[in-house]
């Protein structure tokens, strides 16, 4: 089966196939100019409106890679010696929106608005990705290596941030969001809203080196908070796997270096600062 850079090499044909192509990868490129800038712009509303430390900063450190992912695209107008101009993305800014409705229709404080948040998060994920998939080939195709190169970073940023959030959702926020759903009376639900809000932020999820930290003060179930329901919790194996975030030979900084040498130096690897998701 013919790769997706062979069809659309065989769909411009042979004579105009690099000028066709490079106005494709342009506009496309502006598109994505134009994505990152408005995502860049919903972050910090979205971070704002977390309920749980893990997910706010998670959103925090998100808003620093886009800020670099934004970098990568004006190097590389630059090497095509184009402007760094925007093209609308009707798309993102449906997925933005989408974000905005969340913090509208979910009550402040609650684990719930954390789901809905990473729901959206996800969603304009799947878009990047699949942007930055595309731009990828098409840059690999016209022999723009460097571009290629930095289009190749932000892609395996994006994949990462998409884990990291299934992760997230997967090991405790729907779970727990579910046990607010599940009291029907009110004084019962903000009863449970505030014990789960409160051991999901003092029970060390909030992370110093990229990685879920085990501790004693935990208690790991809302409830009784005994060490037995510590002890369950912390040998799950949802919450085993998402202690190592990447594998080194898979993510890169920009200087080479494994991600999780940063990491376990409590560092971002492209920022040098505190990291988050």
């Amino acid at each position: 089966m013919a790769s997706f850079t062979d069809q659309l090499a065989k769909f411009f044909g042979t004579q105009d196939t690099d000028t066709s192509l490079r106005e494709l990868f342009i506009s496309e490129l502006k598109g994505m100019y134009y994505a990152e800038k408005q995502i860049a712009d919903a972050l910090p509303n979205m971070a704002e409106a977390a309920t749980t430390d893990v997910v706010r900063n998670g959103f925090e450190q998100h808003l620093s890679e886009t800020q670099n992912q934004i970098r990568r695209l004006e190097q590389i107008f630059q090497h095509l010696g184009v402007e760094a101009d925007e093209k609308t993305c009707n798309a993102v800014d449906g997925l933005v929106d989408d974000g905005d409705m969340v913090i509208a229709q979910t009550d402040s404080g609650t684990l719930t608005r954390d789901a809905g948040l990473i729901i959206a998060g996800q969603k304009v994920e799947h878009h990047e990705i699949a942007a930055y998939g595309s731009l990828h080939s098409l840059a690999r195709l016209l022999g723009y290596h460097e571009a290629a190169q930095l289009i190749e970073e932000s892609l395996q940023e994006e994949k990462n941030t998409d884990k990291k959030l299934t992760e997230i959702a997967e090991s405790f926020i729907n779970e727990r969001a579910k046990m607010e759903s599940d009291n029907t009376d009110d004084t019962d639900r903000d009863s449970v809203r505030s014990q789960v809000r409160d051991t999901v932020n003092e029970g060390d999820y909030g992370r110093t080196s990229g990685s879920f930290q085990s501790g004693s003060s935990y208690s790991g179930v809302v409830g009784s908070g005994t060490e037995e329901d510590a002890a369950a919790l912390q040998n799950d194996e949802t919450l085993r796997s998402s202690r190592n975030w990447a594998s080194d030979d898979e993510n890169r900084s920009d200087s080479g270096t494994g991600t999780n040498d940063y990491r376990r130096a409590g560092q971002d690897p492209l920022t040098g600062g505190p990291s988050g998701f």
